[in-house]
């Protein structure tokens, strides 16, 4: 099976959209009760993809998962920190897809200058806590009961990963300093280091 990771296009929409769908139908994973139409799925894979790595799994040519990141809050002092996702295809679980996902996404946001990493995580979800812990992430708490599907209350369970040094600074005109935006690197050796894992 060959394995490519590619950045997400507007045009991914339709078959990222059937990925997403068994998760919002049938799980707890999301917290979303209707399955996004193809048009609004697009304009979240537009908006993310503008400022955070938005990157797609294909196996043989065919799309089997995706992952991304995204704002981890709305004030400005949060701008060093980011919140990720990941799905997959069911049929393509187990087959060390989401270690390439995550491992590629985890790299291009410490090139970019994140700092905090987080993963928000339905309780339970063996899979997703296994895949955080792998990559070093620590739990570092949990919302109990925060959300309401299917009938249950439901907890998340908060996933903490530090990856890049921190430093402070009298100089006011370093204040105001971002993280690079994704298409202010270069990240396809990254991805393709984690296509050929």
């Amino acid at each position: 099976m060959a394995i490519t990771l590619r950045f997400a296009a507007p045009e991914d929409a339709a078959k990222l959209v059937e990925i997403y769908r068994p998760y919002v139908e049938g799980t707890t994973v999301t917290f979303e009760y209707d399955v996004p139409s193809v048009e609004e799925f697009r304009e979240r894979i537009v908006e993310y993809s503008s400022e955070f790595p938005y990157i797609v799994c294909e196996a043989d040519g065919v799309a089997v998962g995706y992952a991304y990141a995204h704002k981890y809050a709305a004030r400005f002092s949060y701008r060093f920190s980011t919140e990720l996702s990941i799905y997959l295809d069911k049929s393509y679980r187990g087959m060390g897809i989401g270690r390439r996902l995550y491992g590629a996404l985890i790299e291009l946001l410490g090139e970019m200058g994140y700092k905090n990493l987080y993963g928000r995580v339905t309780s339970p979800n063996p899979a997703s806590s296994a895949l955080h812990k792998a990559f070093g992430f620590k739990e570092i708490g949990c919302e109990h009961g925060v959300g309401y599907k299917f009938g249950r209350w439901i907890d998340i369970v908060t996933y903490e990963l530090i990856v890049g040094e921190k430093h402070e600074t009298e100089d006011k005109s370093r204040w105001r300093v971002c993280p690079m935006r994704i298409g202010e690197i270069d990240g396809t050796a990254i991805l393709k280091k984690h296509s050929e894992q």
